[in-house]
């Protein structure tokens, strides 16, 4: 019920006659006279609103988005649960689109170009993730920084991700695909009977393994992979598009932080480790070693130079890097999971979906990784190997465009961004590229939603570079890109040569489900065998 705040009691009038008002007071007078406490908070917050409304119009200008926005939070209920065909019907709307959540602007460049415009301006746009994403991988990490102080980082990066390096990191990986095959055969015979089971989540914890391995070798125990493999969910969910932005006691926020606080600590473990095995003179098993002696290679080299040794120019390091402190490699590490985790735990998930409901692909998968073997099927990989393996390959590069694994990548306007001749993002607006229209678009992919590996061996899909945005472009392009397709190719020829496997399909199995990359909606159930 309302309260009527004029009503005055028969008793204080009697006892306190009213007296006649001497004055008609101007408009703001008797405004601030008919003020309480509740109407000054309701006029403040239609204030608010208002401004909220004014502010999103403004910044939306002429780009296609909501005519009016839910005040403060935007569509937030509808994005803690993001659809698939939510987001394809967004990038249909319009080459820009927009959204406003809670306080964060966002543009949608849906089209291939201007994905591609937003990737390769970084004077105006640099990498942002998400707002917490700063506070999990911390604000000094190389991929939030730019110019030199992002240069520094990447000189030396580059060189562990060579065809050389590469190969270096393949017995590891083999190691661990070997330990997990026999897992997927254990989980289905043993302890599952032989009945389908959702296999998102083991090959979620394969290719984090897979990955430690070839980041960190043996520097971190079985036991830490497993913890860091089993808590990456926590900071998955703590890093999706639409989340609180600031971290809140017993949230995805708060748990998410605390795994990344356990992996940045056992990264910076390992980084101590492999400075001591390098300085006497170990051999590189993984990136960090690989990274660390290049570190001290030039250390060594600038040591030389001080004391006046004349020292011949081949001796001179392909590149002078500075020494990165513990804190610092493991933070970069850190940040390498972060982009193969989710990306290669989807890719995985679908490749073995595709393989095992056509079979005839499947064969040829297995007919070539044989004869590429030699006949025997228990050889180990090398590259010579892998790159012989060209119908795998456009199985890879299929999967990937098919189901990319990252459809979106966040960036941050660091000043007003003139994205067309009409249009100008405004300065702190988050700004994302959408990968998937571009990889589905029929006049560069015919039939774009029909997993057809031929059309990059008789097609015309190689040729479609600037279609090719599964892992970025600009500056800060993927470092990964043949790493992640040599080891998805790698996988999926050894598996093809030791298991069976059978899919349980369901009616949600083609449906995509979006957590930071895509999976399908049932999780993929399986049936692994041994083949004979």
């Amino acid at each position: 019920m309302a309260v009527n705040g004029s009503f005055a009691s028969p008793l204080a009038e009697a006892q306190y006659p009213q007296q006649l008002e001497t004055g008609d007071g101007g408009f703001l007078e008797q405004m601030y006279n008919g003020l309480n406490g509740y109407s000054l908070v309701l006029t403040c917050l239609l204030l608010l609103v208002a401004y909220d409304q004014f502010k999103y119009i403004w910044n939306k200008g002429s780009i296609v988005g909501p005519t009016w926005k839910m005040p403060f939070i935007g569509p937030f209920l509808s994005s803690v649960n993001p659809k698939m065909d939510e987001y394809k019907a967004k990038w249909a709307s319009g080459e820009l689109s927009c959204v406003s959540v809670f306080h964060k602007f966002v543009v949608i460049a849906s089209s291939r170009d201007m994905a591609r415009k937003v990737f390769n301006s970084p004077a105006f746009v640099k990498p942002c993730v998400v707002d917490v994403a700063y506070k999990l991988l911390r604000p000094t990490n190389w991929v939030f920084l730019d110019g030199r102080a992002h240069v520094d980082y990447r000189k030396g990066l580059n060189g562990l991700f060579t065809r050389q390096a590469l190969e270096t990191y393949l017995p590891g990986q083999e190691e661990v695909y070997e330990k997990y095959f026999a897992k997927f055969l254990d989980i289905s015979q043993k302890e599952n009977n032989g009945k389908p089971l959702p296999f998102m989540p083991v090959f979620r914890e394969l290719m984090c393994a897979v990955s430690c391995r070839t980041f960190v070798g043996h520097y971190m125990s079985d036991a830490a992979i497993k913890k860091i493999a089993d808590d990456y969910y926590k900071i998955t969910a703590a890093l999706e598009l639409v989340n609180f932005p600031i971290i809140i006691p017993f949230t995805r926020t708060y748990y998410g932080k605390k795994a990344a606080d356990m992996v940045l600590n056992e990264f910076t473990i390992c980084a101590a480790k492999s400075k001591a095995r390098m300085a006497a003179g170990g051999d590189i098993t993984c990136i960090m070693d690989g990274w660390v002696k290049s570190m001290l290679d030039s250390e060594r080299y600038r040591e030389r130079l001080a004391k006046g040794v004349n020292v011949d120019d081949l001796e001179k390091p392909a590149m002078l890097l500075r020494i990165f402190s513990d804190w610092e490699i493991s933070q970069t590490i850190f940040t390498f999971l972060f982009a193969s985790q989710d990306a290669t735990s989807s890719a995985s998930t679908w490749l073995f979906q595709l393989m095992a409901d056509r079979p005839e692909i499947l064969d040829r998968v297995r007919e070539e990784n044989l004869a590429v073997r030699n006949g025997d099927r228990d050889q180990k990989f090398s590259m010579d190997i892998l790159e012989k393996m060209s119908y795998t390959r456009a199985v890879v590069k299929e999967t990937l465009r098919y189901r990319p694994p990252v459809i979106m990548v966040p960036y941050i306007a660091k000043k007003s961004f003139p994205v067309t001749d009409s249009y100008t993002a405004p300065k702190g607006s988050m700004v994302i590229p959408s990968v998937w229209p571009a990889l589905h678009d029929p006049e560069v992919y015919p039939a774009p939603d029909t997993f057809d590996p031929e059309r990059w061996i008789s097609g015309d899909a190689e040729k479609a570079v600037k279609n090719w945005l599964v892992f970025g472009t600009g500056p800060h392009y993927c470092l990964g890109q043949t790493y992640a397709q040599l080891n998805l190719m790698a996988m999926i020829g050894k598996a093809s040569m030791h298991l069976d496997w059978k899919h349980h399909i369901t009616p949600l199995s083609e449906d995509i489900k979006v957590f930071a990359t895509i999976f399908p909606m049932d999780d993929c159930p399986l049936v692994f065998s041994k083949r004979d």
